[in-house]
């Protein structure tokens, strides 16, 4: 039965993909593309958050990206996009950026960055 149970477990694209749905589509669109239906009425048009790796040299820039969504400290959200950091908050992991630094990094933000990561349009 715990192996029936296991396999039924959501993945982190499957959670990323709902905290999506709920967070960002309004803004952002279903696909990611810039085009909600909010985005029509806000002072800056929203990123297309699907051409971030393209935009990047082909890599996903995930440090940066969860930095701007979770408004870390430091980070500054004087634009249009609110920070998530209640949203997203949670149980922590260990997470090695590609740079080699390892940040204590919130399970829901990860997530949302990997289900972010599988969107792109390379």
């Amino acid at each position: 039965m715990t192996v029936l149970l296991a396999a039924c477990a959501p993945t982190p694209d499957d959670r990323g993909a709902r905290l999506f749905a709920r967070n960002c589509t309004s803004c952002h669109g279903v696909t990611g593309s810039g085009d909600g239906p909010q985005s029509a009425g806000l002072p800056v048009p929203p990123a297309n958050l699907r051409g971030l790796a393209a935009a990047n040299e082909g890599v996903f820039p995930a440090k940066r990206v969860m930095a701007a969504i979770f408004g870390y400290p430091g980070k500054t959200h004087t634009e249009t996009m609110p920070d998530f950091a209640g949203e997203l908050a949670g149980p922590t992991v260990l997470w090695e950026a590609p740079d080699g630094e390892r940040i204590e990094t919130p399970v829901p933000l990860l997530d949302l960055a990997q289900y972010l990561e599988t969107i792109q349009d390379l």
